[in-house]
């Protein structure tokens, strides 16, 4: 049976599943098998033939060198005489050569350009002076003409390097000196609070450090040290630190092996029928079946890469790891050994090879040698045992909260929230359900007696199509919520089985950009059905398709090894509304428009390359939620009112001005003095708006008598008697792991983005819910419990 899904989440877990020892896969087996099922089973039916060879090796030169770097025009224009019509040839005669060639050509010209930065970085005096520029984005600028031309662009690259380091320093010296000039303010009024007898001491002569030479500011001793630490944390100059990340290059592309170069030369090939269909890895549907159950079979920590070694930044609480209890956070993994066998040296290993062996059945030992982080000695080394299980990941799943917000009338008026991030469901088992977590958070609303009802889909990317429906249904009586259409032009289409909604009060969807497909499916259909009120940036993302998992191994010869053949995940059908238009590159138009900074940048499915078009098809019979429309111009007019007079809209009103302005320039200043003045100017900016927010926060405190209240519902306390405040919560109860912290973290600073806000709560979520109540106030009469509204095909939808 294929499982279907409406997009394709991040492959980014660690410790999952089983180890696999990789085989002797057939990769040119398995590049002619993927061929003939995007061919037998993509929407479009396309041939895989020279027309499509030539987009493949577009895609895969551009994959290999987004930027436009490190090729050549002249490698450019010989890979594309022998390779732009015959990549089919080759692949359906079972060669992946030509992938393995302009791999390995890239990875010389790498090799090349690293060769030509170190000589530039120990020969040349950079004095950044000069009125150059140097381009941001350069995807769709042309390769370098030839050697002498990619030297030129490379000393203007080097350059930008090496100016971005120095400006860093100087910023995180400024930091240094602000943080310590707190601490000495604070210690000075701890001393006078507790001796006020006691005179101030004259102050200390001023000193500059050494880096400040030729500079006007001046520094207190103790930011001198904190400035020498940190610059000390850096690994050295800014020379020594340009010179080490092109060196980590260098390493990571020669732990590329032969799958690895398949994998990107296969993800090329099968993006080539449309964005969203994908190739994924044998590691990669691993994670993808993790992110899609929201759980695992592994150890339940987090790795991070740093200085070449594997270091733990988290462990999951109630994991194996967290119930064997010596594994600590920070602690370097050195190596790795599966039960009693010998030990593997991981450093300088790939992330996702570590990780990979640390993967492992249930019940299995995996053992890790580490260097922990209280160790003095750097070559101190303890062996842990860990026994692999099954690990829950919290983060991501369902979670809601109960606001009650003041109102002018004296009552306050208790709303509801629900977050979620994305579609997820067990595809296999049937155990996770999206829906069901929803429906035991809005049971618990419902029980608390809320006025109103937001449900948060920003950043959703989407996922199971079945969830999108089963959740459309909580808010719906029974009716279609979707249509879709194959490669033959049969449609169908699919309905709420729900007799009667969970939930009939006022109802808004917070979209962004970023909600995309599933997501896409239920604001349309709560939309189109008149129940919901949709509130966000200018549109959704516009992905209007919907995928299934096709696993390579069933399509290879009997005999073939098959062990690492991985999976297509594969465009079959495009979804409609039941109103007849699609959400295909058009996404979901809002019916209350936010202002976003994001409405200027290149997001969406209009902004990717292959993207299938829009088109309709006729409506579905449904009844209409509401016999009036819903009060939208009303909102808006109301919305606008408040916009006018709200700093922070106006904030976002202003950077999205100077942000088109920027993308447009695409280009930025090699010339120190003007990019200094730049940063000063946005340091100055983000200055004075930070004091202005204190300043009203402050104001708003003094004037109002009841303030927001949050409380926050998870899966864990939603059948719990006692409501928990938000502010009681831990970030260790809403992830449901134990982070490492960051030692650049500034103790004076607001612990969360939304701490610094008016009420506590950012604007978009303030805003939003002044709309909800909005809508509460305007509804003059009861809320209907039942659909019976009868309006045949309603409305465009498009």
């Amino acid at each position: 049976m294929r499982k279907l899904c409406t997009f394709a989440l991040p492959a980014a877990l660690l410790l999952a599943s089983p180890v696999t020892v990789p085989a002797e896969t057939n990769y040119g087996q398995v590049a002619m098998v993927v061929a003939t099922m995007l061919q037998n089973h993509h929407y479009s039916h396309r041939e895989f033939n020279d027309d499509v060879s030539k987009q493949v090796l577009e895609s895969y030169l551009n994959f290999l060198d987004f930027s436009h770097i490190y090729f050549t025009q002249q490698d450019v224009d010989a890979f594309r005489e022998q390779y732009a019509t015959t990549l089919d040839d080759h692949v359906a005669a079972r060669n992946i050569s030509p992938a393995i060639d302009i791999y390995e050509k890239y990875q010389q010209r790498v090799k090349e350009r690293v060769a030509y930065a170190k000589k530039i970085l120990q020969t040349k005096k950079f004095t950044f002076e000069s009125n150059r520029q140097v381009q941001l984005k350069r995807d769709k600028l042309p390769w370098p003409k030839d050697k002498a031309a990619s030297d030129s662009l490379w000393n203007d690259l080097i350059e930008s390097d090496l100016l971005a380091e120095r400006l860093n320093d100087h910023a995180k010296e400024q930091a240094a000196q602000k943080k310590a000039e707190k601490k000495a303010r604070k210690e000075g009024d701890a001393v006078k609070a507790a001796n006020p007898t006691v005179a101030e001491a004259p102050p200390a002569k001023p000193e500059k450090t050494k880096s400040e030479e030729g500079r006007s500011h001046i520094k207190s001793p103790s930011a001198i040290k904190a400035n020498k630490t940190a610059s000390t944390s850096d690994e050295g100059p800014p020379e020594k630190r340009v010179l080490k990340r092109y060196d980590r290059l260098l390493e990571s592309l020669g732990e590329n092996e032969q799958e690895d170069i398949v994998n990107y030369f296969l993800a090329c090939l099968s993006q080539t029928y449309d964005p969203h269909t994908e190739y994924m890895s044998f590691q990669e549907m691993e994670n993808f079946n993790i992110q899609m159950k929201h759980s695992l079979v592994g150890i339940g920590a987090l790795l991070t890469s740093k200085d070449n070694v594997a270091e733990i930044q988290g462990i999951v609480v109630g994991g194996p790891a967290d119930k064997e209890g010596e594994l600590k956070l920070n602690d370097k993994v050195m190596a790795v050994a599966q039960g009693s066998k010998e030990w593997v040296d991981i450093k300088f290993q790939k992330l996702n090879k570590i990780v990979e062996m640390i993967r492992g059945k249930a019940g299995t030992i995996v053992r890790l040698k580490v260097n922990p982080a209280e160790a003095d000695d750097p070559s101190f080394t303890k062996e842990i045992s860990i026994v692999r299980g099954e690990v829950e990941l919290k983060e991501k799943l369902a979670n809601a909260e109960i606001i009650v917000a003041p109102q002018d009338s004296g009552k306050p008026s208790k709303l509801g929230w629900i977050n979620l991030s994305s579609f997820y469901a067990d595809m296999e088992e049937g155990t996770v359900s999206t829906t069901t977590d929803v429906s035991r958070l809005l049971k618990r609303l419902i029980s608390e007696h809320i006025e109103g009802l937001v449900l948060d889909l920003r950043g959703n990317g989407g996922g199971s199509l079945e969830e999108a429906i089963k959740l459309t249904g909580l808010f719906i009586p029974a009716g279609p919520v979707v249509q879709a259409k194959d490669s033959r032009g049969s449609i169908t289409w699919r309905d709420s089985e729900n007799e009667r909604p969970l939930y009939t009060g006022p109802m808004i969807v917070l979209t962004d950009k970023a909600s995309a497909s599933a997501s896409e499916i239920l604001a349309a259909a709560l939309q189109d059905y008149r129940r919901a009120v949709i509130v966000g940036e200018k549109s959704t993302f516009g992905k209007g398709t919907v995928q299934t998992i096709l696993p390579v191994d069933r399509y290879m010869p009997f005999f073939s090894d098959k062990t690492r053949a991985g999976a297509l995940k594969v465009t079959i059908q495009k979804f409609y509304r039941i109103a007849g238009g699609s959400t295909q590159l058009r996404g979901v138009v809002p019916d209350v428009r936010l202002p976003s900074t994001r409405d200027v940048m290149e997001i969406g499915e209009d902004a990717l390359q292959y993207p299938l078009p829009y088109d309709t098809i006729p409506s579905r019979n449904y009844s209409l939620w509401s016999k009036t429309p819903l009060p939208a111009a009303r909102l808006n007019a109301r919305l606008q009112t408040r916009l006018t007079s709200n700093p922070e809209f106006q904030y976002i009103i202003e950077d999205t001005k100077r942000l088109k302005e920027r993308i447009d320039r695409n280009a930025i200043s090699l010339n120190e003095k003007t990019r200094t003045q730049e940063l000063e100017e946005n340091k100055q900016r983000f200055e004075t708006r930070k004091e202005s927010r204190k300043q009203r926060m402050k104001e708003i405190a003094a004037k109002s008598k009841n303030d927001y209240t949050t409380y926050r519902l998870t899966l864990d306390n939603v059948d719990q008697s006692t409501l928990v405040k938000e502010s009681d919560f831990t970030k260790e109860q809403t992830s449901g792991m134990r982070l490492a912290s960051n030692a650049n973290t500034d103790d004076d600073e607001p612990v969360s983005e939304s701490s610094q806000f008016v009420h506590g709560i950012e604007p978009v979520k303030l805003e939003t819910l002044h709309i909800l109540t909005d809508w509460i106030d305007l509804s003059s009469h009861p809320q209907p419990t039942t659909a019976d509204a009868k309006a045949g095909q309603k409305p465009s939808g498009s």
